[in-house]
């Protein structure tokens, strides 16, 4: 039942980071910095213009909505977490409306590993749980 599973997921239009992901690379990942600085270095991270347009910030509920320019067109949500006074937690929810034969998941999941790794430079990373 596990292969059915891989091989409908893989035409999905949806794909996020969670804390008990199944896929490992797909876990939320924390950081050793608090909310403001979180927030700060994931504006960093999709500040360009060209590729991305940070659509609305909402610091109350801790997430930021941006959309991809890029093909194929993404949305994507970010949502930030506070753990401790200095552990942050970040989740990416990615989606789009296009649909491919070959399946679209894949790309999703790239983009989320790339929103993470360029967080990873922008802020010390503390674990994956």
């Amino acid at each position: 039942m596990s292969w059915l599973k891989t091989f409908t997921n893989r035409f999905s239009q949806q794909c996020e980071s969670s804390e008990h992901h199944r896929d490992t690379e797909l876990k939320t990942r924390y950081y050793k910095s608090n909310f403001e600085q979180t927030i700060r270095g994931v504006e960093e991270v999709f500040s360009n213009k060209q590729h991305y347009e940070i659509k609305s910030v909402s610091k109350e509920h801790g997430e930021i909505f941006v959309h991809s320019k890029q093909s194929p067109a993404l949305d994507i949500i970010i949502t930030i977490i506070t753990v401790r006074p200095l552990e942050t937690a970040v989740d990416f929810t990615v989606s789009t409306e296009k649909w491919s034969p070959m399946g679209i998941n894949k790309a999703l999941k790239k983009q989320i590993l790339a929103a993470y790794d360029a967080l990873d430079q922008k802020l010390p990373s503390l674990r994956t749980k």
